[in-house]
């Protein structure tokens, strides 16, 4: 999922406005994303004692306060219609990481979860990302398992050093074109702690990448790939509210939501290659 260019750019006090408004009012209501009305806004900021002239002006929404209320509903809408929609639950991802298998027969190993016992198995979600990876980059190099920071140079200097390991970079972690994060969570059965932190080291990670994008120009393409529908959307509605908050942010350039990955990575990963010095990809 791309970011609605509608809702780009915009100020720091507006993604303020957003959370402020989306803590208060709420992410969710029965099991679907929820926007707040221009009526519960008003409401909310009276009894906190926060100005609303930025948002409605004699009876009248500003052209503030009309981008916000847009916003509000255009998340509500895209997630409600779109992602509740591509992600998957443990049996498809199944289904589509052994499909996607037979088709490419791929070279590279397919890892395994972190979890113990009776669900200790395949990664299939980053076993569908990897074999789509390989696929695709015409037999270019790729970290897919990265043990160490992603490290940017310039005129064999290093120009910034990311805070947290990623979970994959191409071609390499060391001035890496592109760098992704892979949160699947088939297994889980409540919303800890470790679930919701992948959003924010998202965050963190655009953050940086940005620093280094306005201080010196260099781009480094950085997604989130997300899945399961019973964790996502069962249990985590509001953080996948702030995932559309954070790609509209610019902190990623896209978010991509179960099956999305499938449809998506093989118009994503032609940029990638345009991007390789002239050398690799003569190579």
């Amino acid at each position: 999922m791309k970011p609605n260019n509608e809702f780009i750019n915009l100020s720091i006090n507006f993604w303020a406005d957003v959370r402020v408004i989306s803590q208060e009012i709420g992410y969710s209501k029965n099991n679907l994303a929820y926007a707040a009305s221009v009526e519960q806004i008003l409401k909310l900021y009276n009894e906190k004692g926060f100005q609303t002239d930025h948002i409605i002006q004699n009876d009248s929404l500003t052209g503030y306060g009309s981008t916000l209320l847009s916003y509000l509903h255009y998340r509500k809408e895209v997630l409600n219609s779109q992602v509740q929609n591509y992600l998957m639950d443990k049996d498809e991802a199944v289904k589509r990481f052994n499909e996607l298998f037979e088709r490419y027969n791929p070279k590279i190993p397919i890892p395994k979860n972190k979890q113990k016992k009776e669900k200790a198995g395949l990664a299939f979600f980053t076993g569908i990302i990897n074999i789509l990876i390989e696929a695709n980059i015409n037999g270019q190099p790729c970290d897919y398992d990265p043990h160490s920071l992603p490290v940017i140079t310039r005129g064999n200097k290093p120009i910034q050093v990311l805070s947290r390991r990623v979970d994959g970079a191409f071609p390499s972690i060391y001035n890496p074109i592109a760098i992704w994060e892979i949160k699947e969570y088939y297994n889980t059965t409540t919303f800890g702690s470790r679930v919701a932190d992948g959003v924010y080291e998202t965050q963190v990670d655009g953050m940086e990448l940005k620093l280094l994008f306005d201080k010196t120009g260099k781009k480094v393409f950085h997604y989130l790939f997300v899945d399961s529908h019973c964790t996502w959307w069962g249990m985590g509605i509001s953080y996948l509210c702030r995932m559309i908050d954070i790609l509209h942010m610019g902190y990623v350039d896209e978010v991509l939501f179960g099956k999305e990955v499938i449809e998506r990575l093989p118009i994503l990963i032609p940029k990638w290659l345009d991007n390789l010095p002239e050398n690799s990809q003569n190579s």
